[in-house]
């Protein structure tokens, strides 16, 4: 079984091996073909890791409910309004909008073709924090929502300040039972030996 890393200690405990989105291709090609290949939780990343390596996986029904919920038409919209653009999406986007990238990739590798690419404007397929570091790194390009709503709730849960708080006083603390620990920690040894 492969899973995402974002997946809990105790779905890691039960992989064989992690991968990201960006490694998702690499691990699952690592691994012997005459094998069936369980990926979770998303079926997304799991069909585009499918069609880049060619093998057949065994797909958990979950997905990403920001990148899911990007429709083709919504796509199809953008380039409409912004005639020229590159369409960059994350792989965990449904195939449909996938199949209308000029590039697909995780959010760094979106930051890596975007700073490389001679493009000038980019139409962009995932969360909207993203557009803030690409701005950063490339003022001099433009960049717009594939959608005005790709917004996730859960990560803006995250603030600087919740994070300096939890630095300064050790918490909320998570303890993992030692089993699963150690047994999740394997999973992820083995994705990082791939790196």
């Amino acid at each position: 079984m492969v899973s995402y890393v974002n997946s809990s200690a105790a779905v890691k405990a039960e992989s064989d091996v992690c991968c990201t989105s960006s490694n998702a291709v690499k691990v699952v090609s690592s691994l012997p073909r005459n094998r069936p290949v369980l990926f979770v939780p998303d079926r997304n990343l799991g069909l585009y890791v499918s069609r880049q390596t060619g093998r057949d996986l065994l797909l958990w029904d979950g997905f990403c409910p920001v990148h899911e919920s990007l429709t083709a038409g919504e796509v199809a919209e953008a380039k409409a309004r912004h005639p020229g653009a590159l369409v960059v999406v994350h792989p965990e986007c449904r195939p449909e909008v996938v199949a209308l990238a000029d590039h697909v990739a995780s959010t760094g590798g979106i930051l890596r073709f975007a700073a490389s690419s001679p493009a000038s404007f980019f139409i962009i397929g995932t969360e909207q924090g993203l557009l803030h570091p690409l701005r950063e790194e490339c003022p001099q390009k433009s960049f717009y929502p594939a959608a005005p709503y790709l917004v996730c709730p859960s990560m803006k849960l995250i603030t600087l300040e919740k994070l300096r708080l939890a630095l300064e006083r050790l918490e909320p603390q998570v303890e993992v039972p030692g089993e699963i620990r150690e047994r999740a920690r394997r999973a992820l040894s083995r994705m990082l030996e791939l790196a």
